[in-house]
């Protein structure tokens, strides 16, 4: 298997798995969301929208350049 393979894997199980454990979560939406921020604030992680936007494009070009 080619490494970005094995990313794109670990990326995709992360999301499906994301996703599936926010559709059975016993909590709303936003109290979860607020409950993952807390979290994150508290270990120094601060997850800001531009900052997630940056991210997402660093990764997208990654790909197309070994597509």
């Amino acid at each position: 298997m080619k490494p970005l393979h094995v990313i794109l894997a670990v990326i995709g199980g992360a999301v499906a798995g994301a996703a599936v454990g926010l559709l059975v979560a016993p909590e709303k939406g936003e109290r979860t969301r607020s409950k993952i921020a807390k979290i994150l604030k508290e270990k120094g992680i601060d997850l800001k929208k531009d900052k997630m936007e940056e991210l997402v494009d660093e990764i997208e070009d990654e790909i197309q350049q070994h597509i």
